[in-house]
């Protein structure tokens, strides 16, 4: 009985050592913290509507949000047209107005698992853009 018990205890000991070793390690990758990246400002080419933001990780991809400011006179908007890359080789865009002087204008994309993203400010009516638009200025690409 004495020899079982020496044979043992030298192998539980280790596996507890192992066990030890390894807990932390797996805390650690459970409370990761998300990344978050900035870009902006873009402005139209007037400079009358500009947008900046951010792209922040999750856990099911990334998230680009951002502000929509308008400037310009009575009767005009601002618009930002957001374009993405998606990681299975095809664009979707998501397009944002924002027709009030006084206040700017939150948007949001779930863009998930994604290569690259792109913006651009426009001016237009409440309906349609109709011009004065920014190049597209990237806003977040895949490995820098």
């Amino acid at each position: 009985m004495r020899s079982a018990v020496r044979l043992l205890l030298p192998l539980a000991a280790t596996g507890l050592c192992v066990g030890l070793v390894a807990a932390p390690a797996s805390a650690a990758t459970a409370t990761t913290a998300a990344e978050t990246w900035k870009w902006g400002p873009t402005a139209s080419s007037d400079y009358k509507g500009w947008a900046s933001g951010s792209v922040r990780s999750s856990s099911s991809g990334l998230r680009i949000a951002g502000d929509l400011y308008d400037a310009g006179g009575a009767r005009t908007c601002s618009w930002v047209t957001i374009k993405w890359l998606t990681d299975h080789g095809r664009y979707r865009t998501a397009t944002f107005r924002n027709c009030s002087q006084s206040t700017p204008r939150a948007f949001r994309v779930n863009a998930g698992y994604m290569l690259l993203a792109k913006a651009r400010v426009c001016r237009g009516t409440a309906t349609r853009v109709t011009g004065r638009c920014s190049r597209w200025e990237r806003v977040w690409t895949q490995g820098g």
